[in-house]
């Protein structure tokens, strides 16, 4: 198969097949021309390759998952660290989808009225949500807070009412 079949079938751009090659993910077995020639279990290759970036490994973590002649080889401990990594994930998107469901329905007359709002907002300042910070502390705080449903608990200090 040269490279504009693989792209077509795979969906993989030409482009990304001439990296992937670069970094040894797949190997061409020729050229006709100008052009890469690969063999039909390429294909099954890049399945491997697309899976692996959906679970979110890297290129260099999914390279090491091929043993020198190619075949799939599995390294259990990157599977269980990465299984690991994501459960830490959906815990921390889902007191953030717990909290926004909240402000969507909250009584507050503005969500920065709202304590649990509130929280959640105190959580990503801390960078235990969104992209700022991935610090261990930071996300055993949120995965603390998602598995006590602490999110939605009045504050433990009484509010101040503003001075007039």
């Amino acid at each position: 198969m040269d490279i504009n079949e693989v792209a077509r079938t795979s969906g993989v751009p030409a482009s990304a097949l001439r990296y992937y090659e670069e970094k040894g993910l797949i190997a061409s077995v020729g050229r006709r021309g100008l052009r890469r020639i690969f063999e039909p279990r390429v294909l099954e290759r890049l399945a491997l390759i697309a899976l692996g970036r959906a679970a979110g490994f890297s290129l260099e973590e999914i390279a090491r998952m091929f043993a020198p002649d190619g075949r799939p080889k599995s390294d259990r401990q990157l599977l269980a660290g990465k299984a690991e990594e994501l459960d830490r994930t959906i815990r921390k998107l889902s007191a953030m989808r717990d909290g926004l469901r909240h402000a969507a329905v909250c009584s507050a007359p503005a969500h920065m009225e709202c304590p649990t709002f509130r929280r959640l907002v105190g959580l990503a300042a801390a960078g235990a949500i969104g992209g700022r910070g991935r610090k261990a502390t930071n996300m055993a705080v949120l995965a603390d807070a998602a598995a006590s449903n602490s999110l939605h608990r009045a504050p433990r200090s009484p509010r101040r009412k503003p001075s007039r």
